[in-house]
C-alpha cells in the first residue's frame, strides 16, 4: 500500500485561496523589463510554492498579463511566471 504524503503543500488547495480582495490597482500595475521586484504572494489568487515567498528577482520578459521573474534559489537561477498582484517594486 502507498504511504500518504504529508508534504508542505498538502491540503492547501482551498486554504490558499482564502483572503481579502485587493484593490484593482494591484492587478493592473505595470513593470518595466530589467527592474527589480519583491515577491509577496497574495492568498486570494493562485500562487507558486511557498519557498519563493519574500525573494527578490529581476523581470526578464512579459507574457500576456504576467511577467517572467528570474530569481536565485540556493545558488541556481530559476524563472517564475507571476501576475502583477504578487510583485512589488524594490526601488
Amino acid at each position: 500500500m502507498v504511504r500518504k504524503s504529508y508534504g508542505k503543500m498538502r491540503g492547501t488547495r482551498l486554504k490558499l485561496r482564502s483572503g481579502r480582495k485587493l484593490s484593482i490597482n494591484k492587478y493592473i500595475q505595470e513593470f518595466e523589463i530589467g527592474k527589480k521586484v519583491h515577491i509577496n504572494f497574495v492568498p486570494s489568487s493562485p500562487i507558486q510554492h511557498p519557498r519563493f515567498q519574500g525573494k527578490t528577482g529581476i523581470i526578464k520578459e512579459k507574457r500576456g498579463k504576467a511577467y517572467v521573474v528570474e530569481i536565485s534559489d540556493i545558488g541556481k537561477s530559476k524563472c517564475l511566471t507571476l501576475k502583477p498582484e504578487h510583485m512589488k517594486n524594490v526601488g
